[in-house]
């Protein structure tokens, strides 16, 4: 979709993604090795019970599952900026997470372009609220 197709306070659902240990373990050896994502015994001690993804990793999935619905397409130029980013919850082995994308902000920067801005809002099986973050977009007019 173009801008100008785009509404404010318009709310877009996704199809979910069910987490497993191996994509946290594999994941998180490779961008962000701590001990709550990697140790399955010393993170059983410790304040989650248990191994959980790297928020990073429940970032990625949050926006690779809002690209996937493919309202950007090949309109989009170039992320701009992510703010207002919140890890809720933790995200353990088995946990199946969806969004709800609104649009939030809209503002013309050139005549064939502007910068969308949308609320990214993700939750697991349980209807809880793991993720949130404003993301920005430059994207074709």
């Amino acid at each position: 979709m173009k801008f100008d197709e785009f509404t404010i306070g318009q709310v877009i659902n996704t199809k979910a993604y069910r987490l497993s240990k191996e994509d946290i373990l594999r994941f998180a050896s490779e961008f962000d090795p701590q001990y709550m994502h990697l140790d399955e015994e010393k993170a059983k001690e410790g304040r989650f019970d248990g191994i959980i993804a790297s928020g990073i990793h429940t970032l990625a999935i949050s926006f690779k599952l809002w690209v996937e619905e493919g309202f950007y397409g090949e309109d989009v130029i170039a992320g701009t900026k992510m703010n207002n980013i919140k890890f809720a919850k933790p995200v353990y082995p088995g946990d199946e997470l969806h969004n709800s994308v609104e649009v939030i902000d809209k503002q013309s920067t050139k005549k064939e372009s502007g910068i969308l801005t949308v609320l990214l809002s993700t939750f697991n099986q349980k209807e809880e609220k793991v993720f949130e973050g404003e993301l920005s977009v430059l994207i074709k007019r």
